[in-house]
């Protein structure tokens, strides 16, 4: 039932998102090159140091187990699952599924050899991706995996797609961290989505380019004061950082162009059926940068990265920082219902600009 106070609170819970304005068509056109230039060699895209696997299945792990699953392999199989499930048994009919920005496919090929191991083959999963040499790695992958039948690798920037068909389930990994244009994504996702259909997330949502918010960056900087000299090199920029210096990412790329606008974006356009937020001051630590100084053999290296996510963990529970990572599985709907738990969940895990 709608009355004037449950209004007032949606729209309080509306607050406006201030959005990072479109690149001019000349600059997109040339980062777009640059990204295809970059990953048309880039074989290992998920790639992360040991340290990171320590954190995650010492502490992500528990969080995905008590939903069903211990991997994100498992979580985007389960749901899909659900989601061919929900529509029906009709042979003749093949579940169709689409990954946004699938690179190399690697996911979807795994993705679809698991849901043949369970005794599923009414499907195929169409793996949308701008980068022809990306999708070539797919094809062959596929084809090794014995999984042909079941893949279609589509050539199309995700910026500009629309679904063509009503879709079973729609997955993103890893993906909308790079998108400029999420307002017409999260529409077209929503137009294509099943009424059975889901959208099944994996991702960054914490500050544009991937830089702390305030609150986050002191933290931070608090612990980078207790690493030794040689742990503050980076890696990946090949330099070193005596203090923490809060590289953007997107200054010539797509890499969390729009990062703090997913979550806003999709709670205004989706319902959601399950939500988990996780991580903030200790993504420095255990990414590509910083995180190969680590060992996992080194007790001081894991005791350092235990009290990290300690305070972590503490902070988010105060709702002094918020997550920088989510997994999340949502229905097109109304996202205004405050009866929605989990939608209010998500919600509170918004960082909202000053």
């Amino acid at each position: 039932m709608s009355t004037p106070l449950v209004r007032r609170l949606v729209d309080l819970i509306r607050r406006p998102l201030r959005r990072k304005p479109a690149l001019a068509e000349s600059q997109y056109g040339a980062r777009v090159a640059a990204e295809i230039l970059r990953f048309r060699e880039e074989i290992e895209v998920h790639a992360l140091p040991p340290i990171f696997h320590y954190w995650s299945d010492r502490y992500v792990r528990p969080k995905l187990e008590s939903f069903g699953f211990s991997h994100p392999d498992g979580f985007f199989l389960t749901y899909i699952e659900a989601c061919c499930a929900r529509a029906g048994s009709n042979s003749e009919r093949r579940k169709h599924i689409i990954s946004l920005g699938a690179g190399n496919c690697d996911t979807e090929v795994r993705l679809a050899r698991g849901l043949l191991d369970r005794g599923r083959s009414d499907f195929v999963i169409e793996c949308l991706d701008l980068n022809d040499a990306m999708l070539d790695r797919g094809r062959a992958d596929a084809a090794e995996q014995g999984v042909s039948a079941h893949i279609k690798p589509v050539l199309g920037d995700f910026n500009q797609w629309q679904a063509d068909k009503s879709y079973d389930c729609i997955i993103a990994n890893q993906s909308l961290h790079h998108v400029v244009a999420l307002e017409h994504l999260f529409s077209s996702v929503a137009d294509g989505l099943a009424a059975h259909g889901r959208f099944v997330v994996s991702d960054m949502i914490g500050r544009n380019g991937h830089q702390r918010w305030p609150e986050a960056l002191a933290i931070v900087r608090e612990f980078w004061s207790e690493m030794p000299t040689t742990y503050r090199y980076n890696r990946q920029l090949r330099r070193q950082e005596d203090e923490f210096l809060d590289w953007d990412c997107s200054i010539s790329g797509f890499e969390g162009i729009r990062a703090q606008d997913i979550l806003p974006l999709l709670v205004e356009r989706f319902s959601f059926d399950m939500f988990i937020g996780c991580g903030n001051v200790i993504d420095p630590f255990v990414d590509r940068g910083i995180g190969p100084n680590f060992s996992t053999d080194s007790q001081w290296d894991r005791e350092f990265i235990d009290r990290v996510h300690a305070r972590d963990e503490a902070e988010i529970a105060a709702g002094r920082v918020k997550p920088t990572h989510m997994f999340a599985v949502m229905k097109a709907g109304d996202s205004s219902d405050l009866s929605n738990q989990v939608t209010s969940i998500a919600r509170a895990a918004i960082r909202w600009p000053d």
